[in-house]
């Protein structure tokens, strides 16, 4: 038997169905393909072209980002300590008209490419304007990603004419859906109160089209259905349904404040959460109803928001906020357990993108994503329950291998295939820039 890399010395965390974890184990890869998982010893006389030992370290799936926004890493910062409406209405959407350009969207999308690798992050979802540029940002990392170019009911970077955002969406979809196989195209309709229902029902109808999938942020606070001109009678999950926007292709971003009933929906229409916990706290929106979702049968994922409300894209830090916050919340120190953690952050991750064919666990036949976790640390000692360390004590920048398809992208911490200095100094000169025009505005929110 012969690889093309194979990891040894390790803890694998597999996330199969039995959450299998293996001891002194390792993982064969061969054609960017996973051949082998198990223990060393079973491996006599193996060769490999590469072996990469991970050093008593922990060998997980690559994580997975459910929702997040590129580009947005340009505004990490820019206007904090704000409610939702206010810091979108009066900060981020001013913000972009004046500073969203492909080449601002590709220098962020690549700062935030660079920020998940380094942490673990090997698959993406995220939906943004001028999402052309953020594919060939994502081409150029190497990350595994579903893309969604968003659709909103107003002049918006790239569409200045809105009867053209749904048009414009599907000729994004066309144009990457066979153009690279870590690439998925998808139509990002921005929410309720942003999108008509005659937009979203279109946008619905693209998506279906073209088999792909439709996300929408929904439910993220209380004021949302009078936003979009509900009455009481009606939430904006029962709104959508109405309108037949919901089903198994369909990812719901946030869901914070979905009743039992719209939990019901929400499952009955098989549709895919993604929970925010980061961006949810910050923002003041509430605490997702998570655990009354997992008990319907939804299938909910982490996603760390985009950095101008998170402010970072760490998956393993949005791990351990998902984890406390609902324990704090409920009061129960047994809900959110480390397992069910890494699951929602790795295999249902994947499934609420309808990839979990191919990535999300550590099995033979799958794809492969993986990250190696350095355990030879201050706050990594002792080690115990391997699961519960990846959720409770371990840090982004404990990651020290990433591999995506079988290339490995991140090799003792460091990107070699993209010049991160590079691309900081193009985002410090935007900044700068951004500094320069709104001289005048307070930045701090």
């Amino acid at each position: 038997m012969a690889f093309d890399i194979l990891v040894v010395n390790g803890t694998v965390l597999t996330v199969n169905a039995d959450f299998d974890v293996v001891e002194e184990g390792a993982v064969g890869v061969r054609d960017g393909r996973i051949e082998f998982v198990g223990a060393a010893a079973d491996l006599a006389d193996t060769a490999a072209d590469r072996t990469i030992d991970a050093e008593g370290g922990l060998i997980l799936p690559g994580l997975v980002n459910t929702h997040t926004h590129m580009p947005m890493s340009l505004f990490r910062g820019l206007a904090d300590d704000l409610p939702l409406e206010s810091w979108l209405h009066e900060h981020i959407f001013p913000a972009e008209q004046r500073h969203i350009t492909p080449d601002t969207v590709r220098a962020g999308a690549l700062l935030s490419c660079a920020e998940m690798l380094l942490s673990g992050t090997t698959c993406c979802c995220d939906g943004y304007f001028h999402e052309d540029a953020v594919a060939e940002a994502v081409h150029a990392a190497g990350i595994r990603a579903v893309l969604g170019q968003g659709v909103i009911d107003f002049p918006a970077p790239g569409v200045p004419d809105p009867e053209k955002n749904v048009q414009c969406a599907l000729d994004f979809v066309r144009k990457w859906k066979d153009r690279s196989p870590l690439i998925s195209p998808a139509i990002f309709c921005h929410s309720p109160y942003t999108c008509s229902a005659k937009t979203l029902a279109a946008a619905r109808d693209a998506a279906r089209g073209e088999g792909v999938l439709f996300q929408v942020h929904l439910a993220e606070t209380r004021g949302e259905g009078e936003a979009t001109g509900l009455d009481g009678g009606i939430t904006p999950v029962a709104w959508l349904a109405g309108l037949g926007v919901l089903d198994e292709n369909t990812l719901a971003v946030h869901a914070v404040w979905a009743d039992a009933m719209d939990i019901g929906v929400l499952a009955d229409h098989g549709a895919m959460i993604s929970h925010n916990p980061d961006s949810n706290m910050k923002l003041a929106s509430g605490v997702a109803p998570v655990m009354e979702m997992l008990a319907a049968g939804l299938t909910v994922g982490i996603g760390t928001d985009g950095c101008a409300s998170n402010n970072n894209l760490d998956m393993i830090s949005a791990m351990g906020a998902a984890a406390r916050l609902h324990k704090a919340a409920l009061l129960d120190p047994t809900v959110m357990d480390a397992k069910t953690v890494i699951r929602m952050a790795t295999i249902e991750g994947a499934r609420a993108l309808g990839l979990s064919d191919r990535i999300g666990s550590i099995e033979a036949g799958k794809e492969a994503d993986l990250i190696v976790v350095d355990a030879r640390q201050p706050h990594l000692y002792p080690l115990y329950h391997p699961a519960s360390h990846m959720v409770y004590a371990a840090k982004g920048s404990d990651v020290r291998h990433v591999m995506v398809g079988g290339r490995l992208l991140v090799e003792d911490r460091k990107i070699h295939h993209l010049s991160v200095p590079g691309i900081m100094a193009d985002v410090h000169r935007i900044a700068d820039e951004i500094r320069r025009t709104d001289s005048k505005r307070d930045l701090s929110g």
